[in-house]
């Protein structure tokens, strides 16, 4: 008999992104260079980050709200496996989606946003490898105190309970909550997400947008 789920059998990415609507995406950078300029800028370091994901990996596209799907289709490609987030704080997202990618048979599953220009395909290797070596988890730490990947190689939603999300006390909450449950925990190196318009300079600077 055929299994009725879909079977991966592979690293599973999984990037969260909102519509690409102006007024809601990179609401920070928008104060200094404006709504449109912003949403713009949003789409193209999303568009970047699906350029930088390693082939052998399975991508799935999280979107929030529920009606964008078309929108999203047009912007990131109607081939893409597109899946809503449910609703709830992000914890409640990150909750549901990974139990649900591990439960339609990846072998691991790797949580990203679309906005670290410095996420190449080398750090989604190197999280493979460690998950490889034994850890349990493996974070890739921002430099405002939030994480820009997390693997993991198997569900552990205990470590998105009671996260005070968007804070420089995200990822340290987040490693605590790991360590009270006896998971093995590594860290890639530090990078930066885009929150300004400094760290837009930066990006274009450093030549990765």
């Amino acid at each position: 008999m055929t299994n009725p789920l879909e079977k991966y059998n592979k690293p599973t990415i999984l990037l969260f992104v909102k519509a690409p609507y102006p007024g809601k995406v990179k609401t920070r950078l928008a104060e200094t260079i404006g709504e449109v300029a912003a949403l713009e800028a949003f789409k193209l370091l999303v568009i970047k980050q699906l350029e930088r994901i390693p082939p052998e990996f399975e991508l799935e596209v999280h979107y929030t709200p529920d009606e964008a799907e078309s929108e999203v289709a047009a912007w990131l490609g109607e081939d893409l496996k597109r899946f809503r987030q449910e609703e709830g704080d992000l914890g409640d997202r990150l909750t549901a989606a990974t139990k649900a990618a591990f439960a339609r048979g990846a072998a691991s599953v790797y949580c990203i946003g679309g906005d670290c220009p410095g996420l190449d395909a080398s750090h989604f290797l190197l999280a493979a490898e460690q998950l490889r070596q034994g850890a349990d988890l493996c974070f890739g730490p921002t430099e405002d105190g939030g994480y820009y990947l997390l693997a993991m190689a198997a569900p552990h939603s205990e470590i998105f309970r009671e996260i005070p999300w968007s804070t420089r006390h995200t990822l340290a909450t987040s490693i605590l909550r790991a360590e009270e449950h006896g998971l093995n925990v590594h860290l890639l190196e530090e990078l930066y997400d885009i929150d300004t318009e400094a760290d837009l300079n930066r990006a274009a600077q450093e030549e990765l947008l």
